[in-house]
């Protein structure tokens, strides 16, 4: 199993940002996958996620502000992030619970910063 997130940057609060999770080694289409964050001096936090009914959840911390979306046939997951706030920097990190544990990508760094 191996996902590889993409797409952070700088940007400045109010910007945007789409970031993208590609997936392999398992049958993408048939799981639920997830957003995850860990900002600078924090514990890593649930952002979204989506099954594999296209049923979304998302923290309050970006409801509003960020959609979660997928496409099976690429095997990726996408994270549209809208209204971009200085806490939302972190790095970001995509997830997939497979065969009784958890594996990660290696992460993509936002920076909300003027």
């Amino acid at each position: 199993v191996q996902l590889q997130a993409s797409g952070g940057g700088l940007v400045q609060p109010g910007g945007s940002l789409r970031l993208s999770c590609k997936a392999s080694g398992f049958i993408f289409r048939l799981n639920t996958v997830d957003w995850y964050r860990q900002g600078p001096g924090k514990q890593r936090e649930f952002v979204a996620n989506i099954t594999s009914g296209h049923t979304t959840n998302y923290a309050d911390s970006v409801k509003g502000r960020f959609t979660i979306s997928r496409d099976n046939i690429k095997n990726t997951m996408y994270l549209q992030m809208n209204n971009l706030k200085p806490e939302d920097t972190a790095i970001y990190h995509c997830k997939v619970f497979y065969r009784y544990r958890d594996y990660w990508g290696q992460g993509t760094q936002v920076t909300v910063s003027s």
